[in-house]
């Protein structure tokens, strides 16, 4: 190996090392933290020179780029302790300070908006008599797909953007993986909700991430209909809005459900008027529903011929995301405190 890329590194290193002496405060030492040891710094960067190094040279550039990030380290940890020390020196030396004066509260934590939610859906539908149950977020192709009358060789399979695991199992498409088992626990007639994580396989943009939130309902008796779903959802939206929210019920095909509909709320971030997150068509796809398929009946134990349901799959990540007027459904998990401290004390009334 050319000894250049290592001097290079090495003379990095030593620019590293002159900047962290002359950083005297905290801020001029977290420049230099993301300067030369943050995700986009200096050091971080010389990993991408292995794609052009011959293969037996990029295991000992390898080494070398973590020893200088190791030393790098540890200088910037001892000079931020003395940094620090220093400071703590200077303020017990003014005449005014009073060691006996309480320090500074903790900063409280808030709840996530999904979290808020989530447990009011869970009271709302407690209240009209429905069951809160949980599922595995790991599950395996039978819950997932078969039962629900998705067998290996239906197209609806390629819809789902699965992630699949080494052996065998995968994370959950949906949370209507709990509506068989719930069938095969519970004697008929019972009403359920399973709210949860899913994932999938996708690109992201403002309405869709890899990793939501839904929430799956499930009512079997022996007389359903769609009119009772249709106010069932209804009265759930105005519990959570607080107010009357315009919908509307459209066909769609889902192969555990038959018929199948697409339940739309009007967009309460632009009101109507069309933005990125109902890509300007005013309407937001929130609450695919229908009469459960006969098949999936049968598969959790019942009779078709005597029993009957409905079931739905709200889009909690967007229902959080019109009871907040949050544009992006990718904050909802991007983990940015200052976009989570906006809900400290927030609730739903």
């Amino acid at each position: 190996m050319s000894n250049l890329p290592v001097e290079q590194l090495h003379a990095l290193r030593d620019e590293a090392l002159e900047a962290l002496a002359k950083a005297d405060t905290p801020d001029l030492l977290e420049t230099v933290e993301r300067t030369y040891l943050g995700k986009k710094g200096s050091i971080r960067k010389q990993m991408s020179m292995l794609g052009k190094l011959p293969a037996e040279d990029r295991p000992g550039f390898g080494k070398a780029v973590n020893d200088v990030s190791n030393v790098v380290q540890e200088a910037f940890d001892s000079r931020r302790d003395g940094i620090l020390a220093a400071i703590r020196e200077e303020a017990l030396k003014d005449p005014f300070f009073d060691p006996t004066l309480p320090g500074k509260r903790p900063g409280k934590g808030s709840l996530h908006p999904l979290t808020l939610v989530d447990w009011r859906l869970d009271e709302i539908f407690r209240s009209m008599g429905f069951y809160v149950l949980d599922y595995p977020e790991v599950d395996t192709e039978e819950y997932n797909f078969e039962v629900l009358n998705i067998p290996a060789d239906h197209p609806a399979r390629d819809m789902q953007d699965t992630f699949w695991l080494e052996d065998g199992r995968l994370l959950r498409t949906h949370t209507s993986t709990g509506q068989v088992r719930a069938m095969r626990t519970f004697e008929a007639p019972f009403k359920a909700i399973f709210p949860g994580r899913v994932f999938r396989y996708e690109s992201t943009d403002a309405s869709h991430d890899h990793t939501f939130h839904q929430l799956e309902g499930l009512y079997i008796d022996r007389n359903v209909s769609v009119a009772n779903l249709i106010a069932s959802m209804k009265t759930l939206l105005s519990e959570v809005f607080g107010r009357e929210t315009k919908v509307r019920l459209r066909p769609g095909y889902f192969p555990f459900v038959e018929p199948g509909f697409e339940l739309d709320i009007a967009c309460l971030v632009c009101e109507g008027d069309g933005c990125s997150v109902c890509k300007k068509s005013g309407w937001l796809e929130l609450c695919p529903c229908g009469l459960v398929h006969p098949n999936v009946i049968r598969a959790g134990g019942l009779d078709p011929d005597e029993w009957q349901g409905w079931a739905f799959g709200v889009g909690l990540s967007r229902l959080v995301m019109m009871r907040y007027q949050i544009d992006d459904v990718r904050h909802l998990l991007g983990g940015d405190i200052r976009f989570l401290g906006q809900f400290e004390g927030t609730g739903l009334e």
